[in-house]
């Protein structure tokens, strides 16, 4: 018997990429799902999807970066579930420039959803996690809350907040039923970098996202089957991809100089934004 096998989870972000994943693969395992994104054709294509029919799934269309719209689906969970077995906030976009380039407007837009987002995830729905024999929170950063790279400072600095305030949330729920991961996954190949803002070296969506996967090469399937295993082994930290784990290395060996070491590796990774989603 799968340890997912009736449990109910929600994942944010379900419309595409490790979210998609995480929804096929958690319906594989037997788990019922409720599936968020802010796009609801994609949310429907995912469904299609879901080969396991026993297992229930329900869709909303959500805006996680609105506090209201995430409180109102808590509200609707606890309505219909009463409890919650397992949140992922995944949701999550990407912003490529400079700083000096960038608007202001374009930071505030990822930081409501790549940060706010997992922070109102966590808030509207903890109590009902705290419900659950066997609760958790995933909450997924990237490799670039381990680093840092340049053109990519608001994804930085928004994963950089997630790592933190995951950590944080994990110490205080110590010896509580709620199990808490952050997970950072390396370069995943999605469409993240075709769907991303900002302007780099003036090249096209389509040319990022063709450099993009030059550094992605993990597929969002592994990531689903990584963090599902860590889940069930209550792990507080996953790195996935053989690029993360070199990268959380070189960060700790060399804090100041491995950006100088990962730039002669890849070349690319300096121009296009490494993602999670």
């Amino acid at each position: 018997m799968s340890y997912f096998e009736g449990k109910f989870a929600l994942v944010t972000g379900a419309g595409s990429g490790i979210g998609r994943a995480l929804a096929i693969e958690l319906n594989r395992l037997g788990c019922n799902v409720w599936l968020t994104d802010i796009n609801e054709n994609s949310l429907h294509e995912t469904a299609q999807y879901l080969a396991n029919k026993i297992s229930n799934h329900k869709i909303s269309v959500v805006d996680c970066a609105s506090l209201a719209t995430v409180e109102t689906l808590a509200t609707e969970v606890k309505n219909d579930i009463g409890y919650l077995d397992l949140i992922i906030n995944n949701a999550g976009v990407g912003l490529g420039a400079t700083f000096e380039e960038m608007n202001i407007e374009d930071f505030e837009w990822l930081m409501n959803i790549n940060f706010w987002g997992v922070v109102y995830g966590c808030k509207a729905f903890l109590p009902l996690i705290k419900k659950a024999k066997k609760g958790h929170i995933v909450n997924i950063s990237s490799v670039l809350g381990i680093v840092s790279l340049p053109t990519v400072s608001a994804y930085n600095a928004s994963k950089f907040a997630v790592r933190g305030f995951t950590e944080s949330l994990r110490q205080e729920l110590e010896g509580t039923s709620v199990h808490v991961c952050c997970v950072h996954p390396g370069g995943i190949d999605t469409n993240i970098a075709l769907n991303s803002r900002g302007a780099i070296n003036n090249m096209s969506q389509e040319e990022k996202a063709e450099r993009f996967k030059k550094v992605a090469r993990t597929s969002p399937e592994y990531a689903a089957k990584k963090i599902t295993v860590a889940i069930q082994k209550r792990k507080k930290r996953l790195l996935i991809g053989t690029d993360a784990h070199l990268i959380s290395t070189l960060s700790r060996l060399l804090p100041v100089s491995y950006s100088k070491i990962l730039a002669s590796l890849a070349p690319e990774a300096a121009a296009i934004i490494t993602s999670s989603k």
